[in-house]
């Protein structure tokens, strides 16, 4: 059982990872992030490139991952989600689903549709109360908590971070301060889409690359940004970690069902505290 709870918590940390960018953008932005889900497949596919065809190392893959992602995200802000400000989510569903789509064409023109290899860095375990723990599960679980914390710090200390807190909480009266809160929430939109490049370097190793893994994840995230709350950092953090055990636990005595008591989870969260539009 504690090998299952370690499991859980290593995809608890990825799912973190990943979808505190969808939640801030849905909580900050009201909009419906699919592209999201690109820049995570990005993020897997430049690893692999990096590590494979390049010959360098896990460490040099991650940084230029996520310096890839920067100016992509950056350009996906620019060119379609600055443009759906104050629009139906249906119009910022509809295009940022549209960038997925163009995304994965991308990717499996560049690099094929075949699923490729990308192997554990690390390669070793250690001993912890009697368990053989990979290194490398331990090693993400680190660098989520290094992440929240940085993003504690960042959102309590610094300028942007205040900006962004206040306009999560009334948007109108940051603007009639004469802030362009427009600006800041692009901020922190190419930031939530880098720790999603970070997250999908995180889980290749342990998962299989595709041009379709983007999709896969999306729903999981979703699910945790809804459970979590939309905006809420440290709600997030609890809802990842949460649904990461549910399925790790589910998936020792019934496998099939692993995903599905994720959304079991949810629908009961959306029962008991529905979402006010």
């Amino acid at each position: 059982m504690l090998q299952t709870i370690f499991h859980g918590l290593t995809i608890g940390g990825i799912l973190y990872i990943i979808s505190i960018g969808l939640s801030l953008t849905f909580g900050a932005m009201g909009i419906v992030n699919f592209a999201h889900g690109f820049i995570y497949t990005l993020g897997g596919y430049i690893l692999f490139t990096v590590m494979g065809q390049l010959g360098l190392g896990f460490v040099a893959g991650a940084i230029l991952a996520v310096a890839i992602a920067v100016p992509v995200s950056y350009l996906i802000e620019r060119l379609v989600i600055r443009r759906l400000y104050g629009t139906s989510i249906d119009y910022a569903i509809i295009a940022t689903y549209a960038v997925l789509l163009i995304g994965v064409d991308a990717i499996k023109w560049i690099w094929g549709a075949r699923p490729l290899p990308v192997s554990d860095p690390i390669g070793r375990s250690i001993s912890f109360v009697g368990l053989d723990l990979p290194l490398y599960r331990v090693i993400i679980i680190g660098i989520c908590l290094l992440v929240f914390i940085g993003l504690s710090l960042f959102f309590k200390r610094t300028i942007i971070g205040k900006i962004v807190v206040a306009g999560l909480q009334d948007r109108e009266a940051v603007r009639s301060l004469g802030i362009n809160i427009n600006k800041y929430f692009a901020i922190i939109f190419v930031l939530g889409s880098a720790l999603g490049a970070l997250g999908g370097v995180l889980y290749t190793p342990i998962s299989s690359l595709h041009p379709y893994m983007g999709f896969h994840v999306l729903i999981l995230c979703f699910a945790v940004v809804i459970v979590g709350g939309m905006g809420n950092l440290r709600g997030t953090a609890v809802a990842a970690f949460a649904l990461g055990l549910v399925m790790a636990v589910t998936g020792r005595f019934w496998g099939p069902a692993a995903e599905t008591m994720v959304y079991v989870v949810m629908a009961f969260v959306l029962i008991f505290r529905p979402i006010e539009v």
